[in-house]
């Protein structure tokens, strides 16, 4: 029996899907849950050992795209299978190795195709290196929290901090691991984040102004930040210049 989850922000279409499902009848499924968005999606699959994934692209909160992005990711990912109702983001959906995409109205066979083949898959073959998103940045970011995925929306966040071989991700949430580098999340960022020092990016919209610590030197103060967070010298043109936007 397959764990599936049903998710499409149209709850018509999650009703139809269950029929459909319910009519095919093979390979043997089960629809565990339903989620009206893709963050919904990520935090059902990780509680609920979800197997397969019926996955629309054009949702509030995340997309179907990052979804599937952060779920390949995953440590036991599921099967993905987009059913949407454009056909223009095929490309995208297979980078981010979807066994299938279905446009809607999703005919039975084709279902019963992609689900006898989400049965055969191997866990590496579900799991995919690439983005699957383009040229378009995250709106949220993945940590594992004692074994549980923690999402982190970028709009939340305040800084990022390199220690060691990790990123501390601080905002409005707390502080959260991840293992992407600094210079990654600069890259895919630019607009978001600005850094500040060779171990720090800071938020753009959450620079309020710059301090001098006791030795003169300047420091950024940060929305969100408990301190002021330290500038290099290197950095302090480009900071110097937002902060005369503020």
């Amino acid at each position: 029996m397959m764990r599936v989850l049903i998710v499409d922000d149209e709850a018509l279409a999650r009703t139809r899907m269950r029929a459909l499902l319910a009519e095919i009848a093979q390979p043997a499924t089960e629809v565990v849950a339903e989620a009206a968005d893709g963050r919904a999606a990520i935090e059902l699959c990780d509680q609920l050992q979800v197997q397969v994934v019926l996955l629309d692209i054009s949702m509030p909160v995340m997309d179907g795209l990052e979804a599937a992005r952060h779920l390949a990711g995953a440590d036991n990912p599921p099967a993905i299978i987009f059913c949407t109702a454009y056909d223009e983001h095929a490309l995208a959906a297979f980078e981010a190795r979807a066994i299938d995409y279905l446009v809607k109205p999703v005919r039975g066979e084709r279902l019963r195709s992609a689900l006898e083949r989400a049965e055969k898959l191997s866990v590496d073959d579900r799991r995919a290196p690439g983005s699957g998103l383009g040229n378009r940045s995250r709106s949220h970011l993945c940590a594992r929290v004692r074994g549980n995925l923690r999402l982190v929306a970028i709009n939340e966040i305040s800084y990022l901090l390199a220690e060691d071989k990790y990123v501390v991700v601080h905002s409005d949430q707390g502080e959260v691991l991840i293992e992407e580098s600094l210079k990654t999340l600069e890259q895919e960022f630019p607009e978001q984040f600005v850094r500040i020092h060779r171990n720090c990016l800071i938020a753009v919209d959450r620079l309020q102004g710059l301090d001098r610590d006791a030795e003169g030197n300047l420091q950024a103060r940060v929305q969100g930040a408990s301190r002021p967070l330290e500038i290099s010298r290197r950095c302090l043109p480009a900071i110097r210049a937002l902060v005369k936007h503020l």
